[in-house]
């Protein structure tokens, strides 16, 4: 890279509002991370279902005092935003988490390598004990997890696949926010890794949801008739994500 081109992608990448700014919400204050763009044309305040701090783009020669005006005017929209937001669950030792519906206490041991076991209900309740360090815990849970949903996720497509008589050509997890499942033009199903946290209906409805678009990449009468020949409840599965899915996004979270 050029000296030139270097300095023009830092002046770029600055920000002349600065990187945070606090608002006042009366019975707490918070931090609103400014997030610079040259391509946006407005000012767009979101709050991140993973209970993050909230977010504001910010376009191109817009200054600190409209966004200071700009956040005034939003106050009591950020304060019913974060009211109904809810509490983080950081992956740590004696927090509590479900997977595939049932609660789980994270218990550390050190003594054990790293690794994640599962332990059943007994005296002591559900566990998932991670080996290791404890700085590692919070990573070696979250590729832990991710792992469970690959496993699951793919036995879930690879039977809607077959009913169909259809295949993608490839089965990803991550840890998305904006959606659940997706299906590209190419055939590659994405999921989120969070799927293994909701009861299995749910993450097997996700499933049948998009390997229909295998078939029809639309949400067209046809499709949704498609997945409910799959999954008849899909209805009450959409239901529960609308309802529970902001609580999944907050687990492994940290305070904002």
């Amino acid at each position: 890279m050029t000296a030139k081109r270097a300095d023009e992608r830092s002046r770029l990448s600055s920000s002349p509002v600065g990187d945070t700014i606090m608002v006042d919400l009366g019975e707490r204050t918070i931090f609103v991370r400014l997030r610079p763009d040259r391509r946006a044309r407005r000012l767009t305040l979101r709050v991140p279902v993973s209970a993050q701090q909230p977010v504001l783009t910010v376009p191109a020669r817009v200054g600190r005092a409209a966004v200071e005006a700009f956040l005034g005017s939003h106050r009591e929209w950020l304060a019913d935003k974060l009211l109904g937001r809810p509490d983080p669950v950081p992956f740590a030792a004696g927090a509590v988490i479900p997977l595939r519906g049932l609660d789980h206490e994270i218990v550390h041991d050190a003594a054990m390598r790293g690794a994640v076991v599962r332990r059943e209900a007994d005296e002591a309740g559900r566990r998932l004990v991670v080996g290791g360090l404890g700085a590692h815990l919070p990573r070696r849970l979250a590729d832990w997890l991710a792992g469970e949903a690959r496993t699951d996720l793919k036995r879930a497509v690879a039977r809607h696949a077959g009913a169909l008589g259809t295949r993608p050509k490839a089965v990803r997890v991550r840890d998305t926010v904006s959606r659940w499942g997706s299906c590209s033009s190419a055939g590659v199903l994405s999921f989120s890794w969070r799927l293994v946290l909701a009861p299995p209906e749910i993450l097997d409805y996700l499933a049948a949801h998009e390997v229909s678009h295998l078939v029809h990449m639309d949400h067209s009468p046809a499709f949704w008739a498609l997945v409910g020949r799959l999954y008849p409840e899909h209805r009450t599965a959409r239901d529960w994500l609308k309802r529970e899915g902001g609580r999944l996004h907050a687990i492994g979270s940290a305070s904002a």
